[in-house]
């Protein structure tokens, strides 16, 4: 008998994010959590990525993005049925509200993701957030 596989094994997550520095840390935490990633570094790159994956796949939107806006990159992913997180600036109240009525489940300060994005990953994946 085949084991099954767990969504954290089986759910690619989709990174929107064009920072060298932060796409690879959060690829860095999606491959931590175990399971795969595609990076986004543009809203074209963004909406083909979301037409050719799974509406399970969660999507992951650094807000500070230059090649693209992170409140509609929420906006589409949420639309298109994905879970969405986002991660920020802590002190911008504004943004992080913005983000959160867009469609975000949960927005996440830069330092919470870099210290515990693996485990965010993972609950992401479970359903969690």
């Amino acid at each position: 008998m085949d084991p099954v596989k767990s969504p954290v094994e089986t759910l690619p997550v989709l990174i929107v994010a064009d920072d060298l520095i932060w796409s690879s840390r959060l690829r860095a935490a999606v491959d931590r959590a175990g399971t795969t990633s595609l990076v986004a570094r543009t809203a074209n790159e963004l909406a083909t990525a979301l037409s050719e994956a799974s509406a399970r796949s969660p999507v992951i939107v650094d807000l500070n993005g230059r090649g693209y806006d992170g409140v509609d990159a929420i906006r589409a992913a949420a639309e298109a049925g994905h879970p969405v997180l986002a991660v920020g600036q802590h002190e911008d109240l504004e943004l992080r509200r913005r983000a959160l009525a867009a469609g975000a489940r949960r927005v996440f300060s830069y330092n919470k993701l870099f210290s515990d994005g693996p485990a965010v990953v993972t609950s992401l994946l479970e359903g969690n957030l």
